[in-house]
C-alpha cells in the first residue's frame, strides 16, 4: 500500500511520541542526518563508485539509507510543525517556473 507523505509523517510522530524524550533538537537532528548522508555516500561510492566494500564491512543497501535519510527528515520537519507535502510542492513549483529552460528537453 502506497502511503502519502503526510501519512508517513503521522507515522514518525505516532512513534516519537512513544518516548518520554520525544523529537530530539533541530540541531541534533541535524547532525543526524548528516551522519545518514554519510552512511548514504558510503552506500553509493560502494555501488557505484571506485572504493568497493570491504568482505569484513557489514551489508547495507543505499535503499535502506534512503529510508533512514527520510525517517530523519521527517523527524526535523515535525518537530517544526512544518508539512512535507507543502515543502516538496513549493520546491518542484519553483523547479517549473525558475528552471523551467534550465536543462535541455529530450
Amino acid at each position: 500500500m502506497m502511503k502519502s507523505m503526510k501519512e508517513m509523517q503521522i507515522e514518525v510522530d505516532n512513534y516519537i511520541g512513544q518516548f518520554k524524550a520525544g523529537y530530539f533538537s533541530p540541531l541534533a537532528n541535524l547532525a543526524r542526518l548528516t551522519e545518514e548522508v554519510g552512511e548514504l555516500s558510503r552506500e553509493i561510492n560502494h555501488y557505484h563508485g571506485e572504493k568497493k566494500k570491504k568482505a569484513s564491512e557489514a551489508e547495507n543497501t543505499i535503499k535502506a539509507e534512503l529510508g533512514d535519510n527520510l525517517f530523519v527528515l521527517m523527524c526535523i520537519a515535525n518537530s517544526l510543525d512544518i508539512d512535507l507535502t507543502e515543502s516538496f510542492d513549493e520546491t518542484m513549483q519553483k523547479f517549473n517556473t525558475r528552471d523551467k529552460h534550465r536543462f535541455e528537453r529530450k
